[in-house]
């Protein structure tokens, strides 16, 4: 039975700040299937938050200090400022208080085995993927996912105590605060720099992640990535490998593409045994994603052809190269890219589609990484033929004047990159209808809410 204690209280009424977010809403699940009194509370309202209503939730949308009435627990995303009026209430009334990182860290001590999904990129799919494998060898796991995928209807599925699988986020060295027994470093590189000093800090934080393992637990990691020395050196548990450059206990080889841009590859387990392997998502950086996955579910003992079968059969989650549809024989794909290494591999997949021309619509996701990361983001959209970059989404961030969308538009069109600026999604919509032609590809990239103008251009078809 599910029992969560922190500070030896026992909770029954447990309140979210911030419950819309995706990790949020799913730790609310998880307290509304084990019995627990649910409220919470956002600044707008989402399909997220009335899937949680229809479940029991009490949602208020709005911030106000009643809304805390009755919780003896008020668990917080880090998105929001401590001048809150449900925080500082909460404190004011000394009700216990943690944020999400902290109390997820505290639900993962429940598992016999807690799986946690780290790296710069990838971290939703490659989630994703251990998450159907663990379906498809019914062990019932409990999964909270940072997108939507379809075979487990949503962003959270509730399954027994024996397995927890999550993903891993750096930003503010949050996932410091997890207790995994199984991690994943998918990748290392310069990201969330408005926390991060540089690399070397963002290293660093990856390492101490991996020193939480425990002396019997699992380390899962990129033998490609240039800083995995560097965290290899700074743990003492089992490790396990995986790349397709350098020798690796999980090694891709042979790799070719079919004409939709699904890759296949030989397997080659510990330089001994081999496997064919068909995926059905595209770009090389989801062979990585794949790697890290099967290493992971061959480590919890499930046979390699239940591996395969599961992985094979995998489809992606929404958001990530999602294909939403055509128009005019003109294909809408949907990618959440949103970092300069994201980009340059969704480009690089696309490519690989039968294609006339490729319509790249950018949206910069936070003003600090558009203005830390320029000169990469602006080496990132050589694979399209037209890069259309709309306003910044600003997210938790305030526009402080020093960077803007128009600044990235002069930098490609110096490079020779057909770009032009456009703040508007309709100007943006009506602007591709007259340009985009037959057997041309149209994706809309970013993290923030440039999936309405997928949206909208095939609301056009109907």
């Amino acid at each position: 039975m599910f029992n969560f204690d922190i500070h030896k209280h026992n909770f029954k009424h447990v309140h979210f700040i911030g419950i819309g977010g995706i990790s949020m809403s799913g730790l609310a699940e998880i307290l509304l299937n084990a019995g627990y009194i649910v409220s919470g509370s956002d600044i707008k309202n989402s399909d997220i938050i009335e899937s949680l209503k229809k479940k029991g939730a009490a949602i208020y949308i709005g911030h106000n200090k009643n809304n805390i009435n009755g919780a003896d627990l008020i668990v917080y995303t880090s998105a929001i400022s401590k001048d809150n009026p449900e925080y500082t209430e909460a404190i004011k009334r000394n009700i216990v208080t943690v944020d999400r990182a902290t109390f997820l860290g505290q639900l993962m001590r429940m598992y016999k085995s807690s799986i946690a999904v780290s790296g710069t990129h990838g971290k939703t799919t490659t989630t994703a993927m251990i998450s159907v494998i663990l379906e498809h060898a019914n062990l019932e796991p409990t999964i909270l996912l940072g997108g939507v995928l379809d075979s487990i209807g949503g962003n959270v599925k509730i399954g027994k105590e024996n397995i927890f699988l999550t993903e891993a986020c750096e930003y503010k060295g949050n996932f410091l605060k997890f207790n995994p027994n199984i991690s994943i470093i998918l990748n290392i590189e310069e990201d969330h720099l408005d926390y991060f000093k540089d690399i070397e800090h963002i290293v660093e934080t990856f390492a101490n992640f991996a020193a939480l393992l425990p002396r019997n637990g699992l380390l899962v990691i990129n033998n490609d990535d240039i800083n995995t020395p560097k965290i290899i050196n700074k743990v003492n548990c089992n490790i396990v490998t995986f790349g397709i450059k350098n020798k690796s206990n999980y090694k891709a080889d042979d790799i070719s593409f079919t004409s939709n841009g699904f890759p296949n590859f030989r397997l080659i387990i510990n330089d001994s045994k081999e496997y064919r392997i068909n995926l059905k998502v595209i770009g090389i950086h989801n062979v990585y994603n794949a790697l890290a996955a099967i290493a992971t579910a061959h480590y919890l003992n499930i046979p390699i052809n239940t591996i395969i079968e599961a992985i094979e059969n995998y489809t992606g989650t929404h958001r990530r190269f999602e294909i939403k549809g055509s128009i005019n024989g003109i294909r809408i794909i949907d990618d959440y890219a949103h970092h300069p290494t994201e980009i340059k591999a969704t480009l690089n997949a696309t490519k690989k589609l039968p294609h006339n021309k490729i319509w790249c619509v950018f949206q910069p996701h936070t003003y600090t990484r558009t203005k830390a990361l320029l000169n990469e983001f602006s080496e990132s959209f050589y694979d399209a033929d037209n890069v259309i970059i709309t306003d910044i989404y600003a997210a938790r961030e305030k526009d402080t004047g020093l960077i803007h969308s128009k600044d990235l538009v002069d930098l490609l069109i110096n490079k020779g990159i057909k770009s032009l600026y456009i703040d508007n999604f309709k100007d943006i919509v009506d602007y591709l209808l007259k340009q985009a032609n037959e057997g041309d590809i149209i994706l809309t990239v970013g993290a923030g809410d440039i999936y309405k103008v997928a949206e909208m251009l095939l609301d056009n078809s109907q």
